[in-house]
């Protein structure tokens, strides 16, 4: 049960981690149609530069609070910071269509390894109990 829930745990990260590069993808984009520095943007919503250089390279999360001010910062909605890129090239599409797939055998191989654990372990209580 260890093993599944750290496959969970990995792909939870994984879909975590989709999110963060949205994010930071959408706010640099948003930023620089404005001409801003980091340094303007942090002032702008009284976060330091550093934690905005970190949230722009996906490497930190975001509260609720910092949503909100981001996006009345660009004048936009929230969910336009969580949104994927419309633009978004047939090339790239497949480059996810692609790392889905990864993923998906990779939660797949996991799983049966799993699964084949559990049955081995059912296998041997069942012969135990049949030699009593």
């Amino acid at each position: 049960m260890n093993r599944l829930k750290a496959i969970v745990a990995r792909r939870v990260d994984n879909e975590e981690q989709a999110l963060r590069d949205i994010l930071s993808g959408n706010v640099k984009k948003y930023r620089n149609r404005r001409a801003w520095s980091q340094f303007t943007l942090a002032a702008k919503i009284d976060m330091s530069t550093n934690f905005l250089a970190d949230l722009e390279a996906g490497h930190t999360w975001v509260s609720a609070l910092t949503l909100i001010k981001l996006a009345k910062a660009f004048e936009i909605e929230v969910y336009e910071l969580l949104k994927p890129d419309a633009e978004t090239s047939d090339t790239s599409k497949e480059k996810k269509k692609d790392v889905s797939r990864a993923l998906l055998e990779r939660f797949s191989a996991d799983l049966a390894v799993v699964l084949k654990d559990s049955v081995e372990k059912a296998v041997e209580h069942v012969r135990k109990e049949y030699k009593k």
